[in-house]
């Protein structure tokens, strides 16, 4: 008991000690770390998969802007959209099959996943079928959503190939624009 005592308070007073002499030994001031860094930027940074510095980062932008309509913004709208990002990412499955002049896609997984994908992939064709290099087709299939993009440029099928499909829907940096016009209220996918 007495050596059990002895080994918990000489811990303490290690990590104690420690504490004392390391920067980490005064409470964090979040206040005065919220005044660092990018105080007066108003651009985004952030394109997802980090949920809540995306969201963190969009607050400060409209908390920035004195024009903000409260009224209009859907920060959960944007939470919804960010959590549809991370299960694309982290839970959907593709398969590729290589085509002569590009790249057939298959994605698919659990039934949040695949309603998922057909939310994004739809919509974010329509960003990529803006880069006239390359033509863009996505189909909703039974089992989740089917992707082809193929180009007559052999520089551009090794690029389509090369980003696969979680590449392609990483593409096209829309993204810090399309989630402010989200938690603005905006159709996003208007434009």
């Amino acid at each position: 008991m007495i050596l059990a005592a002895t080994a918990i308070l000489g811990g303490a007073a290690i990590a104690l000690a420690q504490t004392a002499n390391s920067d980490h030994g005064e409470p964090m001031d979040h206040a005065a770390h919220g005044r660092e860094g990018h105080a007066g930027s108003l651009t985004l940074t952030e394109p997802g998969q980090g949920a809540f510095a995306a969201l963190s980062e969009v607050v400060r932008v409209l908390e920035a802007d004195p024009e903000t309509d409260w009224s209009r913004v859907d920060l959960a709208g944007l939470r919804a959209h960010l959590v549809d990002m991370d299960r694309l990412v982290s839970d959907a499955v593709a398969t590729e099959t290589d085509l002569p002049d590009g790249l057939l896609m298959m994605a698919t997984g659990d039934a949040e996943t695949i309603a998922t994908l057909r939310r994004m992939v739809p919509a974010h064709a329509v960003q990529l079928a803006r880069d006239d290099r390359w033509t863009v087709d996505a189909a909703e299939v039974e089992n989740g959503v089917e992707l082809r993009v193929t180009s007559d440029d052999p520089g551009v099928v090794a690029r389509i190939t090369g980003l696969g499909f979680f590449g392609l829907m990483a593409s096209q940096d829309h993204h810090r624009e399309h989630h402010l016009m989200m938690a603005l209220g905006e159709n996003a996918h208007a434009h």
